[in-house]
């Protein structure tokens, strides 16, 4: 209970950094978006919960170092699954209420989901081998 209070109270310092766009979606190319920001519970709640394909939930925020460096790599091997997989971007800065809820301790961490449940995650950053055998895990292939 006292780490879920830190927590909470970690999460809930302001933003040390620009504000984030909060753009609904972007594509990885035309037509195809396999990554989006979750804008709030309901959105994670069809976007992600309901999404008939697996999901991987990175729990990030714009002042974390390691988190620059792991999304757009990540995002990279996840457009290149060609749709088999989607990518939900949850900054813990905006969302405490999700971090808090799916036990995030540290950023990033990385959820692959599906059906609504969590399958596997992982903490920090992977090198793209890695990221590669974790989607591949996800999707069964």
């Amino acid at each position: 209970m006292a780490q879920r209070l830190a927590l909470q109270r970690l999460l809930s310092l302001p933003s040390r950094g620009p504000l984030a766009s909060h753009g609904r979606a972007f594509g990885t190319s035309a037509g195809r978006r396999s990554t989006f920001n979750v804008q709030d519970g309901s959105d994670f709640q069809d976007r992600v919960l309901n999404s008939p394909k697996p999901v991987v939930v990175d729990f990030h925020a714009q002042w974390c170092g390691p988190c620059k460096i792991l999304g757009p790599r990540l995002e990279k091997m996840v457009a290149k699954q060609e749709g088999k997989v989607v990518m939900a971007k949850v900054d813990i800065d905006d969302h405490t209420d999700l971090a808090i809820e799916y036990e995030v301790s540290a950023v990033p961490t990385v959820l692959a989901m599906k059906n609504g449940d969590v399958v596997d995650k992982f903490v920090g950053i992977k090198d793209e081998d890695q990221l590669e055998a974790f989607l591949k895990k996800l999707i069964g292939a």
